[in-house]
């Protein structure tokens, strides 16, 4: 299974592009939707999920109406998700994938996710793009994420997700480095270093410490988890210079989202 994930500027036309979906035969089991700005009440009306991983906040679960998300009536997966993300906010989860980006497996209000939800919390979702995921639902945007089953699938998506006006993940992270790059080039230059030569170095190390699995991990914490992902670049100043400044930003991401000034 392969990952196809769209960025679209409202939920509205996440669902429009959901429904084209379903007619060009994708099945509601492989389509997941994210979306930003789940009511208050949706998120805590609904009992605390024994699963709940640390960090998640006070409110996860709430699976909506059974199999039927609450996706503008789209019948999506097994379970829609309402619950609060930190660094994110409020969000509604519709499709197994989409439930378990966050973590949610087993039983969630009383519902079960699905064996794939319970033996991993991100099926065929790739480590390096879930911050993207997160940032794109930050920014108000909403998701798409179909499991596409081979190549020529993944492609006809991608066709369609682009038709229906979505910015692809890859166009949506160029599009978040660009913004940054200026204030990395000025941090990494005013130390006597090339941001020219090494911005390929430095990114791979920023966006390193994006990754959930080594969030708020120091360089030495998460030294063998790098040295296996990373092998060849690892011990470059220029990845280490970018992990730390990784660091700082997901940080102040998490602070911002959790309403911290």
């Amino acid at each position: 299974m392969e990952a196809v994930a769209g960025v679209f500027q409202s939920a509205e036309e996440a669902r429009a592009a959901v429904a084209q979906l379903r007619v060009a035969g994708f099945s509601p089991d492989d389509i997941n939707l994210l979306y930003p700005g789940a009511s208050e009440q949706q998120i805590h009306s609904v009992p605390v999920s024994e699963t709940e991983q640390p960090g998640m906040g006070s409110a996860i679960g709430g699976v909506v109406g059974g199999a039927l998300g609450l996706a503008g009536g789209f019948e999506l997966g097994t379970a829609a998700v309402s619950l609060l993300v930190p660094g994110v906010g409020p969000v509604m989860a519709v499709g197994i994938a989409a439930a378990a980006l966050f973590g949610i497996g087993g039983v969630v209000g009383g519902a079960k996710l699905g064996a794939t939800a319970e033996e991993e919390s991100t099926p065929g979702l790739p480590a390096d793009e879930i911050f993207f995921y997160e940032d794109a639902l930050r920014r108000g945007r909403s998701l798409i994420i179909v499991m596409a089953n081979g190549k020529g699938e993944a492609e006809r998506v991608r066709e369609l997700l682009a038709e229906t006006g979505a910015e692809s993940i890859d166009a949506a992270r160029e599009a978040w480095w660009i913004g940054l790059r200026d204030a990395e080039k000025e941090h990494y230059s005013t130390r006597g270093h090339s941001f020219e030569e090494d911005q390929h170095l430095y990114r791979e190390g920023f966006e390193a410490a994006l990754r959930r699995d080594l969030r708020g991990k120091s360089f030495d914490d998460a030294e063998d988890s790098l040295r296996a992902e990373y092998p060849d670049i690892c011990d470059t100043p220029a990845f280490r210079s970018g992990y730390e400044r990784g660091r700082v930003y997901i940080t102040s991401q998490e602070n911002v989202g959790a309403g911290v000034r």
